[in-house]
C-alpha cells in the first residue's frame, strides 16, 4: 500500500477545514468587535424574552410546518419529473397523477378538518 494515494484525501481534509475555519479567523481578526447591550441581549423574534422558554405553542404552529414541509417535498419531485417526461411515458405520468391524487385528498381532508383555518 502506498501513501502517494492518500495525498488527494489528505488535500481534501486540509482545504475543508481551512474553508472551514479560515473566514472565522478572518472575521475575528478584521471584523470591528464592539460589543454593546443590545448586541449581547439574547434575540427572540425581535423582543426580549419574557416568558418560560418551555411555554406550550399552538400545535396549528407545528402542523403548518409539517404541511409545508409535506406541500415542498411534493413540488420537489415535480421538476425532476417534468424533465424526464418524454423518456418515461405513460407509466411515469399516471404514476406522479396517483402521487397528486393522494396529495389532493390529503390537502381536501386537512381543509374540511379546519387545520388551515386561523381565528
Amino acid at each position: 500500500m502506498n501513501l502517494e494515494n492518500y495525498f488527494p484525501v489528505l488535500l481534501f481534509l486540509l482545504v475543508g477545514i481551512g474553508v472551514g475555519v479560515a473566514p472565522q479567523v478572518l472575521g475575528r481578526i478584521i471584523a470591528p468587535h464592539r460589543p454593546d447591550a443590545a448586541k449581547l441581549s439574547p434575540y427572540e423574534c425581535g423582543f426580549e424574552a419574557f416568558e418560560d422558554a418551555r411555554m406550550k405553542f399552538d400545535v396549528r404552529y407545528y402542523l403548518v410546518a409539517i404541511l409545508f414541509i409535506l406541500f415542498d417535498l411534493e413540488t420537489a419531485f415535480f421538476f425532476p419529473w417534468g424533465v424526464s417526461m418524454r423518456d418515461l411515458g405513460w407509466p411515469a405520468f399516471v404514476t406522479m397523477m396517483v402521487f397528486i391524487a393522494e396529495f389532493v385528498v390529503g390537502f381536501w381532508y386537512i381543509w374540511k378538518k379546519g387545520a388551515l383555518d386561523w381565528e
